[in-house]
């Protein structure tokens, strides 16, 4: 009992100290500041809890511009998104990769990816854009096209023997079928044989669920061996990329092979870990992503007339007919991005699921000029965006939570770029990529994923819900910051093969 007494005296005098001398104080010329009550955690817990509201009230309370300490770290949130550019004009002040690398580093177990570390010898973000965008982009576009057609297609059957409703849940569908045809796409098909090949993508599929459930937690700091699960799933996924695995595979995308030539210091597993890290960015915002997008675009029956008659069209001008045999649907990048209806369905989608943190880190003590004024800001701290404030602002998008296919079309059927507040023009008015320096590079290829992921569905399969009046799932804020985030709980629905 009276060791307990004193533990208790030390860890109040403790707090009392940290209260004291841990707590920041705000200087001349800074954000009003928000420290929180928990020593290192800060705001953590009620930021977590509901970002979007425990931004909206600190915004109500101090203003556009306002400091919080989360986890160790004092982050200054920029709220007014006129404010956007000219946060990313002063660029030289600001280092983009400290966050993303280092996190990368902790979720993934690789060493630090910055050449300024002497680990890489280039610059992987230019590798990642070299062959994820131009050249490389047609032919990722060509191979998922034919991997999700192998995915999605059964094998030749007759007619008489067809068959019927299927009903699965909508999001595991999608989790299913997205994770398949993208990971042939990126790492290859097995040459073994048709089964083996199931069996290890299977295998992935489970091991990669279990990892990505903790991945917040990775990302708050936590280390992976307190899950023991995930850390022996994050394992497995990531000696089946090891080289020796990925060279028996047909059919490497230019950026696995790329990536593989270039971190020459690195062993083996460095190199495999680095690819999981590709694998994880490919997928983890993808799938929830296409399931928004096949949900919105079924549940309005606006949306679902105008895509069929887009997808209709464009099918007609290719020549080409939708069959179980023979070869299948090829859209190039040009066809597909010459759809401004799917766009819009999948862009409103977005803005109505995600919850994206943009984040920038001081190199040096300096001044941000902004809309809102001029403030100080120290070395190591860290500048975000949170852009769902500004997607779910009625003020830009009018009733903001209301899907509607057409928000991004103009008055032409053509896409929407004009976008104002307070009476003035956007630069920045959807942001679920990012901005700048840390907008995803994939971005290209992601969108185009969708695109052909609901085209294909048009073709193939009759769709409705099990529910005649399906409600839309709540979002899953535990994954708030981290982009798209999924639905809380799935929706069912059925679908059949179209007798073509």
């Amino acid at each position: 009992m009276t060791i307990s007494l004193i533990w208790g005296i030390v860890t109040a005098v403790c707090c009392c100290l940290w209260f004291i001398l841990g707590m920041r104080r705000r200087q001349m010329g800074e954000p009003p500041l928000e420290n929180g009550l928990i020593p290192y955690l800060g705001c953590a817990l009620q930021f977590y809890a509901n970002p979007l509201e425990f931004l909206r009230v600190n915004q109500r309370k101090h203003g556009h511009v306002f400091t919080c300490r989360l986890m160790g770290n004092y982050i200054h949130f920029i709220t007014n998104p006129l404010s956007y550019q000219k946060v990313l004009c002063h660029g030289k002040y600001l280092d983009w990769k400290k966050f993303h690398f280092t996190t990368s580093a902790k979720a993934f177990g690789h060493r630090s990816i910055d050449p300024s570390d002497g680990n890489t010898t280039e610059n992987i973000s230019k590798a990642f854009i070299k062959t994820l965008q131009g050249d490389a982009l047609e032919s990722l576009t060509e191979a998922m096209m034919k991997n999700l057609q192998l995915v999605m297609r059964p094998p030749v059957v007759p007619e008489s023997k067809m068959p019927a409703w299927v009903t699965e849940g909508m999001y595991s569908f999608c989790y299913r079928v997205m994770f398949e045809a993208g990971y042939l796409t990126l790492f290859g098909q097995d040459l073994t044989g048709q089964a083996e090949q199931k069996a290890l993508i299977l295998n992935n599929l489970d091991n990669f669920k279990e990892f990505d459930k903790i991945f917040p937690a990775l990302v708050a700091g936590l280390p992976i061996h307190m899950f023991k699960s995930a850390h022996h799933a994050r394992e497995k996924l990531a000696d089946g990329l090891r080289y020796e695995n990925l060279e028996k595979r047909g059919h490497l995308s230019e950026l696995v092979r790329f990536l593989n030539g270039m971190l020459s210091t690195s062993d083996d597993m460095e190199k495999a870990k680095i690819q999981l890290a590709v694998l994880w960015a490919s997928q983890a915002n993808t799938i929830p992503a296409t399931f928004w997008s096949l949900f919105q675009m079924i549940r309005s029956p606006e949306a679902m007339k105008a895509a069929t008659e887009e997808v209709n069209k464009t099918l007609k001008n290719t020549g080409q007919k939708v069959s179980f045999e023979g070869n299948p649907v090829c859209l190039t990048s040009m066809q597909l991005n010459a759809m401004p209806v799917l766009d819009s369905i999948i862009k409103e989608s977005l803005r109505l699921s995600s919850a994206s943190l943009n984040i920038r880190t001081a190199k040096e003590d300096f001044s941000l000029h902004l809309q809102d004024g001029s403030y100080h800001i120290r070395k190591d701290d860290i500048i975000a965006f949170y852009p769902q404030l500004m997607h779910l602002d009625p003020e830009i998008y009018p009733d903001p939570l209301t899907f509607k296919y057409d928000r991004y079309l103009d008055e032409n059927g053509k896409a929407k770029t004009t976008f104002y507040s307070n009476g003035l023009k956007l630069k920045y008015y959807y942001m679920p990529f990012g901005s700048g320096a840390t907008i995803c590079p994939g971005r290209l290829f992601a969108v185009q994923e969708i695109k052909q992921f609901l085209i294909l569905m048009l073709f193939y399969f009759e769709l409705e819900f099990v529910e005649r009046h399906v409600k839309c799932p709540p979002l899953d804020q535990s994954r708030a910051g981290l982009g798209i985030l999924p639905p809380l709980n799935d929706i069912e629905f059925k679908y059949k093969l179209k007798r073509l």
